[in-house]
């Protein structure tokens, strides 16, 4: 287990305190991933960086055309925020499947796409909404496209114990825009998805302008159907065209079996069901989003 335990009052200030101890330090804001991995022994560090007392890292800013979030904020924080309540509901209802609500209360948003798995229900959310992330480090700021976080399943190329994510960012859903995130597990709370999916869509008049499809656990990191995304593109905004899309998408996953989860062939039929109503909800709350000239 850990020796110290530092507070730092900056980023600056806990980059510097990484550095001190040369990679034997590791940030931590909720918790609920990195101390059971510590308990396990399958982590070790000699010192453990709190961020969640750094000011502005746990807030959560913009409207209408951006909205970011900082490194501390909570689940718990997200689900009642009426900015993303407004123009993010498919972050929002990830977040609502996230955990129990003891855990919602100290989880991190950010601190759940670190961690890296391809079924994490937020990460889900964050793909379809074309999320970006700045990564601090001693060499400065930058920010990268969520897609190129992961390595494998619980591999980040971001080192917690060296650098950090202070901050995420998506466009704000607009008119005409609409999102929906649904899921489906063994029960309601506290169990690993069979299968999530997030999806955010577009339209110019009657048709898909544009969309994006994302899929989890069906591939090493959350998957994008970009196939299915770009099939999207002009076809009338209908069930038939959904029908389509689901089908391309699907055929574009192909999850396989697990011991954890269900068959290959359970879950390829359920993956249809869920991108269906998934497709459907976004569709109804993209022109109930319509603007009034139209």
């Amino acid at each position: 287990m850990w020796r110290d335990y530092l507070l730092p009052g900056s980023v600056e200030e806990a980059l510097d305190l990484l550095s001190a101890y040369d990679g034997r330090a590791r940030l931590i804001a909720g918790g609920t991933d990195v101390v059971p991995q510590l308990q396990e022994g399958s982590r070790q560090v000699e010192a453990l960086v709190d961020v969640t007392r750094i000011p502005g890292l746990a807030a959560i800013a913009g409207g209408e055309s951006a909205i970011s979030l900082g490194a501390a904020v909570t689940y718990r924080q997200a689900i009642h925020s009426p900015v993303l309540q407004a123009n993010a509901a498919v972050l929002v209802e990830a977040g609502r499947s996230v955990g129990s609500p003891q855990i919602r209360n100290v989880a991190t948003l950010v601190g759940n796409v670190v961690n890296a798995m391809p079924a994490a229900d937020a990460a889900i959310a964050l793909f379809a909404l074309g999320a970006e992330l700045e990564i601090a480090s001693p060499a400065g700021r930058r920010w990268v496209p969520i897609e190129t976080l992961y390595i494998g399943p619980g591999q980040s190329r971001v080192d917690p114990t060296r650098e950090m994510v202070s901050c995420v960012r998506f466009p704000a859903l607009g008119e005409n825009q609409g999102s929906a995130f649904v899921r489906l597990s063994r029960r309601k709370a506290l169990a690993l998805p069979v299968l999530n999916v997030a999806v955010v869509v577009a339209l110019a008049g009657h048709a898909f302008a544009w969309g994006r499809i994302a899929i989890g656990p069906v591939a090493p990191q959350p998957f994008r159907a970009h196939g299915a995304e770009e099939a999207m593109r002009g076809m009338p905004a209908d069930a038939d065209s959904i029908r389509k899309v689901v089908e391309i998408a699907a055929g574009e996953a192909q999850p396989r079996s697990s011991l954890l989860r269900a068959s290959r062939e359970y879950r390829q039929q359920a993956l249809r069901v869920l991108l269906h109503r998934a497709l459907e909800a976004a569709l109804v709350r993209a022109q109930c989003r319509t603007s009034v000239e139209e």
